[in-house]
């Protein structure tokens, strides 16, 4: 298993809701703009019934295709992590490169074992 998979999660502050659509709406449009077709396969935002949460299911190609993605969204990520509570899983293999540039997240790292 070469893909890495993110399972991002957000907990949305009170009052932030419209704030934090702006900030979604933006780091799709970079994403799409420029890491559709070259490493990011899957970018995917969806909202709790409530709109209180929010998670984010992404899947690279690989270990450069998560840097690129850290590199491109970095500034509007931390516009929205001002406004949240953040916590991620990350499935497969990462380079030593990713783990230091998300260490800060403290994200809970899983590694592929087998399936089909």
């Amino acid at each position: 298993m070469k893909k890495i998979q993110i399972t991002a999660k957000f907990k949305i502050q009170k009052g932030k809701l419209d704030e934090f659509k702006k900030g979604a709406a933006a780091a799709i449009a970079l994403v799409n703009e420029n890491e559709k077709g070259a490493g990011a396969l899957q970018y995917d935002w969806f909202f709790s019934p409530d709109e209180t949460e929010c998670v984010v299911r992404e899947t690279y190609a690989d270990s450069n295709a998560v840097i690129t993605h850290l590199q491109n969204v970095g500034e509007i990520l931390g516009q929205v992590l001002s406004i949240s509570d953040f916590s991620a899983e990350i499935y497969g293999p990462i380079s030593d490169e990713v783990r230091n540039a998300v260490a800060p997240f403290n994200p809970m790292h899983y590694s592929f074992y087998q399936g089909i």
